[in-house]
């Protein structure tokens, strides 16, 4: 786990040169806005990218077609748009949005972000877009998905997180607007995509990761499509099979999903395709491609490949959002979600990430059948911790029952874990059996 994290930060340091760039070492060193929007998230758990993205994305919207559409690479030197990739254009404000809690990202490419919709709007009859570029769901693992469900899938979730953020900035009559319009893209995109048994088209990993995480399956259909998603991994004797679009979309969905043990199955998997397949053949970044090189078939050719590409590092979000449990629940941290999820055959694991709120630290470790978490909470916020524990008084904070606790409340039971509210300051939890609480919770679907 420390060599892949190793591994995701250099591929960052060597890429984020002014632009974020797809490789240091070949002839392109463009930047690419599907490997930039796909890696984003993990890049702000890594460092401070505010200031970075604040320029880039005056790149991106300096590059933005006539038609509205944004293009592949920002700075706009190369033609083309493509699904997954110009849709950087709002997942990118929506991101720092996100991460620090700054609205005037989106004042600032508001006009941008609404002529791209509008550019999606107008290609789209009936709500559904043909195919957006060649690309697809890149360097994915002979699973072609559809391209038009892509795009598709694409538009909606770029819908849904404007409505958000024409909300945040108090436009509140276009973000019912853009609701409305993601309600109709979501029941085109049932009606043209989705089986009443769940199947989705194409019964790729990355077609189902798309519904699911985009939210654009009716409640009654996402069990189903969650199955169809189960047994994918399954028939391919649990291995990936995702490219560039799918692959970020992987753990972050199974852990929604409560298959937080297939996600720690795919992350420590040493097999080709995988990340620890890549690690045991020495890497020291990320690849461009899962098989840039196998001990069967050797390099891949070198008219494309490179062993240090970012994106497929973007598995680095679930790193600190699950294994340490580090996220926020509103934007800029000002209210910090404390939600490890411990698993995959590890004894301890300990992370700290600077918000821009102050510093976050977790650790958390079993001792016998106990579960010791600690945690850091920065001054002036406000953390709702997740404790596995079977009930509240199994649960104490510094040798005292937790309800007892100072600066401690307790809010719920919820899915084996026992949800407490704290401020800042630090803290010591021991929940007492609190590994067969995990093990409890925990599904094993191995044959």
């Amino acid at each position: 786990m420390n060599q892949l994290y190793r591994n995701i930060v250099w591929g960052q340091r060597s890429n984020y040169f002014e632009v974020p760039t797809d490789c240091p070492q070949r002839d392109e060193r463009l930047g690419w806005t599907g490997d930039a929007q796909a890696f984003i998230r993990t890049a702000a758990y890594n460092m401070d990218i505010a200031a970075f993205f604040t320029k880039w994305l005056q790149d991106l919207e300096d590059g933005q077609f006539e038609n509205g559409a944004f293009p592949r690479v920002a700075p706009q030197v190369a033609p083309g748009i493509a699904a997954g990739w110009g849709d950087a254009g709002i997942i990118g404000p929506w991101t720092i949005y996100r991460v620090y809690g700054d609205t005037r990202v989106i004042e600032k490419h508001y006009a941008a972000m609404a002529r791209w919709i509008e550019f999606l709007k107008q290609r789209s009859p009936g709500y559904l877009s043909p195919p957006l570029g060649n690309e697809g769901d890149w360097l994915n693992v002979n699973a072609d998905t559809p391209k038009d469900l892509i795009a598709t899938a694409y538009f909606g979730e770029d819908t849904r997180l404007m409505a958000e953020m024409a909300e945040a900035i108090g436009k509140d009559e276009d973000a019912a607007q853009y609701r409305e319009l993601f309600e109709h893209i979501r029941t085109a995109f049932t009606a043209r995509y989705v089986a009443l048994d769940g199947k989705i088209a194409g019964d790729t990993q990355t077609a189902y990761l798309m519904a699911l995480d985009f939210d654009l399956l009716p409640a009654e259909r996402r069990p189903a499509a969650a199955q169809h998603l189960i047994a994918n991994l399954q028939e391919r004797d649990w291995l990936l099979s995702t490219g560039f679009l799918g692959a970020h979309l992987l753990l972050p969905t199974l852990t929604d999903l409560g298959r937080t043990d297939v996600a720690y199955r795919l992350l420590t998997e040493t097999r080709y395709p995988s990340w620890g397949y890549e690690i045991t053949q020495g890497a020291t970044t990320t690849w461009e491609r899962w098989d840039s090189y196998t001990q069967e078939r050797g390099f891949q050719s070198p008219l494309m490949n490179s062993f240090n590409h970012y994106a497929f590092g973007a598995v680095g979000e679930w790193m600190f959002s699950t294994l340490a449990g580090i996220d926020t629940e509103g934007p800029g941290f000002k209210r910090i979600l404390i939600h490890p999820r411990p698993g995959g055959g590890l004894s301890w694991a300990r992370a700290g990430y600077d918000s821009i709120r102050g510093p976050i630290a977790t650790s958390w470790s079993f001792e016998g059948d106990d579960l010791r978490l600690e945690l850091s909470i920065p001054a002036n916020t406000v953390a709702t911790v997740y404790v596995p524990a079977g009930k509240l008084t199994d649960v104490s904070e510094s040798g005292r029952p937790a309800e007892q606790s100072p600066g401690v409340r307790f809010l719920r039971l919820e899915s084996g874990s026992a949800v407490l509210e704290v401020g800042s300051g630090t803290y010591a939890f021991i929940s007492k059996n609190g590994k067969l609480a995990v093990e409890a919770a925990a599904i094993d679907p191995a044959p």
